[in-house]
């Protein structure tokens, strides 16, 4: 009987030490320099863990609180190094760097974990669960992303019977500064798979993020125009948008009051887990004689 209660110790002592080891091993002190991945930490459980966030982590609310390690863009090891308590990784997409700041963070001792922000759903999927691995928790990663998926399948079921009494309106998404001449969403951003997915047609062909003239995008004359500043909101931000670019005034857009403000956070670091709430506003805006969304 001893030799038994040996060995079933043992077989138990062999079973457990692994993930004893592999929960000792899971970073405890992270910073995140993206807002859609601080998101999905904090969705998954992972808040208590964030010492330090980018400028463009914005949400949930809490997250303000925490010390920032300025724009994700413009990092600097000093200010990362010097967190307390000290971070264990620092997670962001290939748009975070300078690459040689976060090379000197590497050689500190950090793990680095990059993520793509291609706004796919493929590419959401392996985002999460490589934040699930990070956190010890792939189930709960795989479950959110099942939800995800079904948000959006249940609202482009609501586009699609909302296409069958309007068309899909011309829409094009600003992302401006203070009034400043705007960057206009094209294929391969988030601002594209917004529009796509709230049923509208992106009159942007060039991809990614691009300065066009005003003159250029009156042209296109869109009927919806979609508005993110990253410094003002609502009435402002509107107001400044046309006072600094006032051929925009003469867009079917403007003088139907078709302008839909959204926030600039929303675009940085791929599909977070607000958008599918967002995407109901737009679709409202874009097919106004719909029943409403739920």
């Amino acid at each position: 009987m001893r030799l038994s209660a040996k060995v079933v110790g043992f077989t138990a002592a062999m079973l457990c030490h692994p993930w004893a080891m592999a929960a000792e091993a899971l970073p405890q002190h992270w910073v995140s320099a993206g807002g859609a991945l601080t998101e999905w930490v904090v969705a998954m459980g992972g808040a208590s863990k964030l010492v330090g966030v980018d400028t463009t982590s914005q949400h949930p609310e809490s997250v303000k609180a925490l010390k920032s390690i300025g724009y994700q863009r413009a990092l600097s090891a000093e200010g990362i190094l010097s967190l307390t308590p000290r971070p264990d990784i620092l997670i962001g997409t290939e748009e975070m760097g300078p690459p040689p700041v976060l090379q000197q963070i590497r050689q500190a001792g950090l793990s680095v974990e990059m993520f793509d922000s291609k706004p796919e759903l493929p590419t959401l999927q392996a985002n999460l669960l490589h934040l699930g691995r990070l956190l010890g928790d792939e189930a709960h990663a795989g479950k959110l992303f099942d939800d995800y998926r079904q948000q959006l399948q249940d609202h482009q079921a609501w586009v699609k019977a909302a296409e069958a009494g309007q068309p899909a309106p011309g829409v094009i998404l600003l992302l401006g500064h203070m009034g400043a001449k705007p960057l206009v969403g094209g294929p391969g951003t988030v601002a594209d798979w917004l529009i796509s997915q709230a049923g509208g047609r992106n009159l942007a062909t060039q991809p990614g993020y691009k300065n066009f003239s005003t003159e250029v995008l009156a042209a296109l004359d869109p009927q919806v125009i979609v508005f993110a500043d990253r410094s003002l909101s609502g009435d402002a931000a509107i107001a400044a948008m046309l006072k600094d670019n006032p051929a925009l005034a003469n867009t079917r857009a403007v003088k139907d009051k078709r302008i839909v403000v959204l926030d600039p956070t929303l675009l940085v670091g791929g599909l977070g887990p607000r958008l599918p709430a967002s995407l109901n506003g737009l679709s409202q805006a874009f097919f106004p004689d719909a029943k409403p969304v739920r």
